[in-house]
């Protein structure tokens, strides 16, 4: 939790946001993912001032978990001093007890973004998906809680006021509203009209942006003039050099391979899970993903 001091910006995470997007297809499916098609309603986790703080904090709880798919766990949430914004005791279930913050009992309408963090972290738990290390595990948490539909809210956390700032979670502003647009553009959902801080929606449309990007990368058709003209430059190269060879540049998305009699391929990042996509360098090329079920329309 970032309170008054300042907000790390940019992409710092990206590689390990785009890894958490592959292992959450590949642990729960496709069809488990589409499952999740409707986001977190603000009018489900609106807390007015007036309401009473344990059970407005309990109700907002039982709608992560309701959310979540979690209907066997029950969630006891308390109030305490911390230097983070909120913790949760992981156990075999079916109780879990949450802390948070002591200043949430001031900022309220923060509630939801913080439980939608530390539900996700049960999720996970029983899904038995970590990554090594507690830095990459917290960043796991906050993509697979935003790509599931509770973590706008995260984003929506973040405000800043002249010198004052603050921001909930791992990620940085830029990377919730990637994932956030990762979310939109599969499910074409549009968060943007749920946000009531100017500074959420300005990072969603920066990570939007970058997100459209991973869309216009060669090989796919929708890659621009200066990316197909270095696609073209590196598979000329790919194939003058031969099997075994370094097929392109470290900073290019995609890479080339021959091996045997077999015919020059070429493998990329699929723009919707990341999982890397292996096709002949032969022209137009229609390739759909194995994982996210994503045709991708190619020109290798």
């Amino acid at each position: 939790m970032t309170d008054g001091g300042p907000v790390e910006r940019g992409y710092p995470h990206l590689e390990t946001v785009r890894a958490a997007i592959t292992a959450l297809y590949r642990r729960l499916t496709c069809d488990t993912v589409q499952t999740f098609g409707v986001s977190v309603a603000p009018v489900d986790v609106a807390f007015c001032d007036t309401d009473d703080l344990h059970l407005g904090a309990q109700r907002v709880a039982r709608e992560m978990v309701r959310h979540y798919g979690l209907p066997d766990a029950r969630l006891i949430v308390s109030f305490r001093e911390m230097a983070h914004a909120a913790n949760v005791e992981l156990t075999a279930g079916p109780e879990y007890f949450v802390e948070l913050n002591d200043r949430f009992r001031t900022h309220r309408r923060d509630i939801g973004a913080a439980l939608a963090h530390e539900v996700m972290h049960v999720y996970l738990h029983r899904l038995g998906l970590s990554f090594p290390g507690t830095r990459d595990n917290e960043v796991l948490t906050d993509t697979a809680a935003t790509y599931l539909g509770a973590g706008w809210l995260l984003l929506d956390a973040f405000r800043e006021h002249g010198e004052a700032s603050q921001k909930l979670g791992y990620l940085t502003p830029e990377e919730f509203g990637y994932v956030l647009a990762k979310r939109a553009l599969f499910f074409g959902e549009d968060p943007s009209t749920w946000f009531t801080s100017p500074q959420a929606y300005e990072a969603y449309a920066r990570g939007l942006a970058r997100a459209r990007r991973d869309e216009q990368q060669p090989p796919l058709t929708a890659a621009g003039w200066a990316g197909r003209r270095r696609y073209a430059r590196d598979r000329r190269q790919a194939q003058e050099r031969g099997p075994g060879q370094p097929s392109a540049g470290p900073e290019a998305p995609y890479s080339f391979t021959a091996s045997g009699g077999e015919p020059l391929r070429v493998s990329f990042p699929c723009p919707t899970c990341h999982q890397r996509i292996r096709v002949p360098v032969r022209g137009r090329v229609r390739a759909r993903c194995a994982l996210c079920r994503t045709v991708l329309e190619c020109d290798t």
